[in-house]
Parts: structure tokens; sequence; C-alpha cells
């Protein structure tokens, strides 16, 4: 599960106030070769929605509980079917939680000392957050002093600076509401959240081939 994370390329952030539409959000976004999408504890139905997409699209997709605060979150999220866990911070109690669990990790960390913390606590992947406060470059001087840490990008994230991210060292990013908008998804206009994946995508592809 670890690796197929690590190779998402992107990861789909479902922060929103409405988690009704979840499934035909995810089947929007999968039709665009998304293959990691987190839903966000921000909305207290994030759980209903990780075992609904489950249920419906099994192995098809990978489904995350984000903006997990602690570690009873993430075993809840892990018995509700979460295939991966995401923090917004750097929590050693919620790594060891899904390390037990065998459940990959995405944890938030900002500054070098954050950042090797998490790594070296188990983090599978380590999310550099906020990045749109540091842009690109800071993910290239981060991975100076620390290569064999995996980078991932969260916050700031778009079409103008996702290849930046990938070049400078990132394994993939992850992005929100420049992919999964409220207003897209208020109005179920599931093809324009297939072509903006579809454009992440390919994005991401082309810059790790370059």
């Amino acid at each position: 599960m670890g690796i197929e994370l690590e190779s998402a390329g992107v990861v789909a952030i479902v922060r929103l106030d409405d988690y009704s539409s979840a499934v035909d959000m995810v089947k929007a976004l999968v039709a665009g070769g998304i293959t990691a999408v987190e839903f966000t504890y921000t909305n207290p139905l994030a759980g209903e929605a990780i075992a609904t997409v489950k249920r419906e699209l099994g192995s098809s997709v990978l489904v995350g509980a984000g903006t997990v605060l602690d570690p009873e979150t993430a075993r809840a999220s892990i018995l509700l079917g979460a295939d991966f866990i995401v923090t917004p911070t750097t929590n050693v109690a919620t790594i060891e939680l899904a390390r037990r669990y065998s459940v990959p990790t995405v944890i938030g960390a900002f500054t070098p000392t954050e950042i090797l913390t998490a790594w070296q606590a188990g983090a599978t992947i380590v999310k550099v957050f906020p990045a749109s406060a540091v842009g690109p470059g800071y993910m290239k001087d981060v991975r100076g002093p620390l290569p064999q840490v995996k980078l991932i990008p969260t916050g700031g994230v778009n079409l103008d600076n996702v290849a930046d991210f990938i070049k400078a060292g990132a394994i993939g990013v992850a992005v929100g509401s420049n992919l999964v908008d409220a207003k897209a998804v208020a109005a179920k206009d599931w093809q324009t959240l297939t072509t903006r994946a579809a454009g992440f995508v390919e994005a991401v592809r082309a810059a790790k081939a370059s």
C-alpha cells in the first residue's frame, strides 16, 4: 500500500461542507487519472464518506483520512476502511498507531526539524505544509541535507507550479480547492473535475519524465 501511495503522483484533497456526492466525485477524479483521494475531518462526516467510497469503489482508488489530529481519529478511520492517514502537523503518536496497523501516513511538517522528526518516527511521506509559504525552492533546500525523506507539498499547489515542485524533488503533490472546489461539486460538474484531474496527473508525469 505504501508503494502505491508513493507512486500516486497526485493526492486529491476533499475539504468540503457536503460529502453527500462523495462517490460520484471520486469517480470523476479517478476518470481523470487520480488514484488517491483524501477526505478531511474538518467535516465530521469524513469517516462516513471514506466507508461509502471504499464500499462502492473498492481497490480502484486509495481513500485517505485527512486533518487527523490524534491517534483516536486515525484508528477510527482505519476501522472504517481508510487506506492512509494524513495529518496537518507532526504527531508521533498518530504515526505509531498507523504503523501498528500497517497503514501508510502522510505527516504534516514545516521546518527541517519537524520534517526529520516525522520521518524518523516512521512517516511514509512527509507533507510540507503550508507549501504556499515557501515555494518549490524550499523543497530543494530541504532535500539537500535530507535526501532520504519523501516529500509532498500541500497548500497552494496549482498547475502553474506543480512541475516546479516535482523538479525540486517532491515525489508527488497534494491538491485541494484548485482541483476539488465546492462550486463544481455543488453543480455536480463532474467533467470539470475529470479535466482538472487529468491536467494535474499529466503535469506530474511530464515533470518526472523531464
